[in-house]
């Protein structure tokens, strides 16, 4: 047999070594995930507001999706997004009301705040207005307003017309 072919290794070092590598790698994931886990943008603490903040956003983005039932407050009233559309434009037939949260993933998580006494909040986050027939006619931008009410243990979102604030 040649030195290449040998099957019997003379030296435990490189054993050693290897074990050696593996902990560390081990070690080092540990510690990566570690600081990640705690870095996470939307991580958030359950128990003090209610649901987490994934949870809360989840619901935001699914409040924004339902156009039928999204409310415009206006003047303190809460009126539906679909009287104001069709006040200025009637839906002819086969339209729709159809609305979109237009910020960026990273906007929505760090616009998304505690409430004194739990909760969730984020607003001014742009929610895009369309009619969607044939073809889709945006008709327009508002801020949203989306809030958890740890109490009642509900999520309410409602857009905002121009100036009104909260």
């Amino acid at each position: 047999m040649s030195e290449l072919t040998q099957t019997k290794s003379r030296s435990g070092v490189g054993r050693a070594l290897q074990w050696l590598a593996l902990l560390l790698t081990f070690l080092l994931l540990g510690f990566v995930t570690a600081v990640a886990v705690r870095n996470n943008p939307i991580y958030s603490d359950r128990d003090a507001n209610g649901v987490s903040k994934f949870h809360f956003i989840e619901e935001c983005k699914e409040a924004v999706a339902d156009a039928e039932t999204l409310t415009v407050s206006a003047g303190g009233q809460a009126i539906p997004l679909k009287t104001l559309v069709t006040q200025s434009r009637p839906l002819a037939a086969g339209e729709r009301i159809g609305t979109t949260l237009e910020a960026p993933s990273a906007a929505v998580v760090g616009g998304t705040q505690t409430l004194d006494g739990g909760g969730w909040t984020l607003t001014g986050v742009p929610v895009t207005i369309s009619v969607i027939g044939k073809t889709t006619t945006p008709l327009g931008q508002l801020p949203l307003q989306c809030a958890y009410d740890k109490k009642a243990g509900k999520t309410t979102a409602q857009l905002q017309l121009p100036g009104q604030g909260q």
